[in-house]
C-alpha cells in the first residue's frame, strides 16, 4: 500500500477548496485592484480600453488558477515534458509564422486574441525542470554530465525568444531557471563558472544584439545623451518618480501620465505613473504588498513534503519577484529598459494569465503539500 495512502487520501474537491491559502489569493485580488485603478486613471477616468478588459482578464484568470490548484500536483509533474514540448512548438511557430508588431515577432493570433507562447514557457520550463530534477540525488546533481539535459532545455528556447527579439523574457527564463538549479542543489562553484563565462562572453554577445538593444545599453548609461530620442523615455520616468514626493499628486492628478509626456504608462512605465499620483508612500505600500505574496509564495513552497512541489514553487515565486524587480529597477533607471511588466498591475492578456497560472500551480502545491512523490512520479511506496 502506498504511503499517500495511508497518510494522505484522496481529498475531496470540498476539502480542497477548504485547503486553499484563500488569503494570498486576497492579496491577489489586492494586486490587481489596484492595477485596475491605474489603468482607469491612465484613460483619464474611463473604464475604456484598457480596465474594463483586464478586469474580464483577470476573472477568467482567477477561474483558471483556481481550477489549476484543486488539481493533484502528481498530475502537473505527469504531463511537465508534454507542456514543454508543446510550448517549445509554439515558439518555433512564432518563429516561422509568428505576428510581427512593434518591430518583434512573438505572437501568434487566434482569432479573438494574440497568444505569446514565450509567456507560456516560462510556466512550462519551471514545470519540465521540476520533473528532472525531481528525485535526483547530491551525487547525480553533482555530476556535470547530469547538467546537460536540462541546460539544452533552457538553451533551446531561450534562443528562439532572443531571436524574436525578447531580451526581457530570456533574462527571465535563464534566471528562474537558475533558482531551480539552486533549489535541486547544484553547487554554488557551478554558478560562478556560469557568472564569469558569461562576463567573458559579453563582448561577442554584443555583436549579436539589434541596434534597439545595443542603443537601450548606452542610453542606460548615459540618457543625458539623446534626451529627446532614445533617452527620452527614462528621463520622463525619473521626472515622474520625483515630482510625485512623498504623498503624490492625488488619483488622476499626476500631470507627467495625463499630459503624455510619460510614454506607455499603461504597461511598462505604470509604476511610475501609480508614484506619480501616490508618491513615496504609494510605491512603498505596493512594494509591501508585493512583499506579502512573496513571503506566502516562499511558504508555501517550504511547506511542501514532495521535491517536485519545491522545485515548482521556488521556479514560480523567483518569476514573480524577477517580473517585480526588472520592473520597478528599469523604470528608476537602475537597469536598461527591457519591456518586463508589472506583475498584475501592468496591461496585458498573456502575461496576466501566465501568471495567475504560475499562481495556481503554487496554490496546488499548497493544497497537495502532504502528498509524497515517488521518482517516477507515483505515489511513494
Amino acid at each position: 500500500m502506498s504511503r499517500n495512502a495511508l497518510n494522505t487520501p484522496d481529498l475531496t474537491v470540498g476539502q480542497k477548496l477548504l485547503n486553499i491559502h484563500w488569503l494570498f489569493v486576497v492579496l491577489l485580488c489586492l494586486a490587481a485592484s489596484i492595477g485596475l485603478a491605474m489603468l482607469y486613471s491612465a484613460a483619464n477616468g474611463n473604464l475604456n480600453p484598457w480596465a474594463s478588459r483586464q478586469f474580464a482578464r483577470f476573472c477568467v484568470g482567477v477561474i483558471v488558477m483556481l481550477a489549476i490548484a484543486l488539481i493533484n500536483i502528481q498530475i502537473w509533474m505527469r504531463y511537465a515534458y508534454l507542456f514543454y514540448l508543446i510550448t517549445l512548438g509554439l515558439l518555433v511557430i512564432v518563429e516561422v509564422a509568428g505576428n510581427v508588431g512593434m518591430g518583434a515577432q512573438r505572437w501568434l493570433s487566434l482569432g479573438y486574441f494574440n497568444l505569446q507562447p514565450s509567456e507560456l514557457m516560462k510556466i512550462s520550463l519551471v514545470l519540465s525542470l521540476a520533473r528532472y530534477f525531481h528525485g535526483a540525488s547530491i551525487d547525480e546533481v553533482g555530476r556535470p554530465t547530469y547538467l546537460i539535459v536540462p541546460l539544452l532545455m533552457i538553451a533551446l528556447p531561450s534562443a528562439l525568444v532572443l531571436r524574436q527579439p525578447d531580451l526581457g523574457t530570456t533574462l527571465l527564463l535563464v534566471m528562474a531557471s537558475g533558482a531551480i538549479f539552486f533549489t535541486a542543489g547544484v553547487r554554488m562553484w557551478k554558478f560562478g563558472v556560469f557568472f564569469v563565462a558569461t562576463i567573458g562572453a559579453m563582448p561577442v554577445a554584443w555583436q549579436f544584439l539589434h541596434e534597439y538593444q545595443k542603443l537601450r545599453v548606452l542610453t542606460f548609461l548615459n540618457p543625458e545623451s539623446d534626451p529627446l530620442g532614445s533617452g527620452y523615455h527614462i528621463i520622463q520616468s525619473k521626472i515622474a518618480l520625483g515630482s510625485g514626493g512623498v504623498f503624490g499628486k492625488g488619483f488622476m492628478q499626476g500631470t507627467q501620465g495625463h499630459l503624455r509626456f510619460l510614454p506607455e504608462m499603461q504597461t511598462d512605465f505604470i509604476f511610475t505613473m501609480l508614484a506619480e499620483e501616490f508618491g513615496m508612500m504609494g510605491g512603498v505600500g505596493l512594494l509591501a504588498l508585493y512583499g506579502l505574496i512573496l513571503v506566502y509564495s516562499f511558504a508555501m513552497t517550504l511547506r511542501s513534503r514532495n521535491q517536485f512541489g519545491r522545485l515548482v514553487g521556488a521556479g514560480i515565486t523567483t518569476t514573480f519577484f524577477l517580473y517585480v524587480f526588472i520592473n520597478i529597477a528599469m523604470v528608476m533607471g537602475l537597469i536598461p529598459v527591457v519591456g518586463v511588466p508589472l506583475p498584475l498591475i501592468s496591461y496585458g492578456g498573456t502575461a496576466m494569465m501566465t501568471l495567475l497560472i504560475g499562481f495556481g500551480l503554487l496554490l496546488s502545491v499548497w493544497v497537495h503539500r502532504d502528498v509524497m512523490i515517488g521518482r517516477l512520479g507515483g505515489d511513494e511506496v
